[in-house]
């Protein structure tokens, strides 16, 4: 499958979410290439990025 989307259309709003979950965490995340950043820094913003869609998951279950 090597690195491509499922949805193509929905690329821009998963470059949203990930500045968004990136600035909530502290990240100073740059449009384009974020070769580095540390290995910290980017696995804190893969995982405010899970834990905000479990949480939207959660919701949409109520």
């Amino acid at each position: 499958m090597a690195n491509k989307s499922l949805v193509p259309e929905a690329k821009e709003a998963l470059k949203k979410f990930k500045m968004e979950a990136a600035n909530e965490v502290g990240v100073n995340l740059k449009q384009g290439y974020n070769g580095d950043l540390t290995s910290k820094q980017a696995g804190s913003i893969g995982g405010q990025m899970v834990k905000r869609m479990i949480e939207n998951a959660e919701h949409s279950m109520k």
